[in-house]
């Protein structure tokens, strides 16, 4: 019963984690950003024409969230594992509301703008440019057009769909045992890396639409790449392990641990062995 209660606590805990990092999100979004002086030596790196994005928002949203899921209830429909989907779950929506955070607070923090900010701030453009010291103060633009054109570092884009998509390419290479004991499969390995493909040309056609400096898509790509494969690492053993395609919370039912001298999985000298079967599942490398 105690137990119960445990695992019911720990888990609405994780939920009240994620909600909290949505309104957070959620909130940063409608914050004004820092306002950086533009000097008229470097205008040429944003006055770039305005164009529609490649992939719009309305793109992106389901990209980002249908996608890893439907690929995770599919799965769900073949194994039946509700514990194996509830981790996956957890995992994904950790590692999307870390990344939205932080992607966030970078934005509005570095203020840098987008290639494209000259004709967000003069929409009809301005040939009388000798006497303005600062371009952003003397903007004539929509109010929420310019301060959007002033959250060019890093690529949210690049960030969600590397954080989603990426963590999409860690699960199925562990559900497909790539690097593990299924490793020499050729097919495997491009199933598995398919998403992060998919999501380096969402990140690239940022910078062909004008929306994004190359320094924005290479740092909004890494860090959400990053913070997908942390994410995942807290719920799964690494890529490499032999029980990679099962969360931590299944790993021990797996390994069937006997009891010995009263301590469950033998002697407390084996938790301590670096060699253990245990502490291999969660080496990070």
């Amino acid at each position: 019963m105690i137990r119960w209660i445990e695992i019911q606590a720990t888990f609405w805990l994780e939920i009240l984690t994620r909600a909290f990092l949505s309104v957070i999100f959620l909130e940063l979004e409608h914050t004004s950003p820092f306002v950086r002086k533009i000097h008229i030596d470097e205008l040429w790196l944003y006055k770039n024409p305005r164009t529609p994005s490649y992939v719009p928002t309305s793109v992106l949203w389901p990209l980002v969230f249908i996608v890893p899921t439907t690929v995770m209830l599919l799965y769900f429909l073949v194994k039946r594992d509700r514990t194996e989907l509830c981790q996956g779950f957890l995992s994904l929506s950790l590692a999307l509301g870390l990344n939205g955070v932080i992607t966030n607070i970078i934005k509005l923090i570095v203020g840098r703008p987008r290639p494209d900010f000259f004709y967000r701030c003069f929409p009809e453009g301005r040939e009388d440019l000798e006497d303005i010291t600062d371009i952003g103060a003397a903007c004539t633009g929509e109010m929420h057009t310019i301060q959007e054109g002033r959250k060019s570092f890093p690529s949210g884009h690049s960030s969600f769909s590397f954080c989603s998509l990426g963590y999409l390419s860690l699960w199925i290479c562990g559900k497909l045992c790539v690097f593990g004991k299924k490793r020499g499969q050729g097919w495997r390995l491009v199933i598995g890396i398919s998403p992060i493909i998919l999501a380096l040309m969402v990140a690239l056609s940022r910078t062909s639409d004008y929306h994004h400096h190359w320094q924005d898509v290479v740092v909004g790509s890494l860090l959400g790449l990053f913070i997908s494969y942390l994410c995942y690492r807290q719920y799964y053993p690494r890529l490499t392990s032999p029980h990679c395609h099962l969360p931590y919370l299944m790993v021990p039912t797996v390994l069937q641990p006997q009891s010995i001298n009263g301590i469950p999985g033998g002697d407390i000298t084996n938790f301590l062995d670096p060699e253990s079967p245990m502490e291999e599942q969660i080496k990070w490398m």
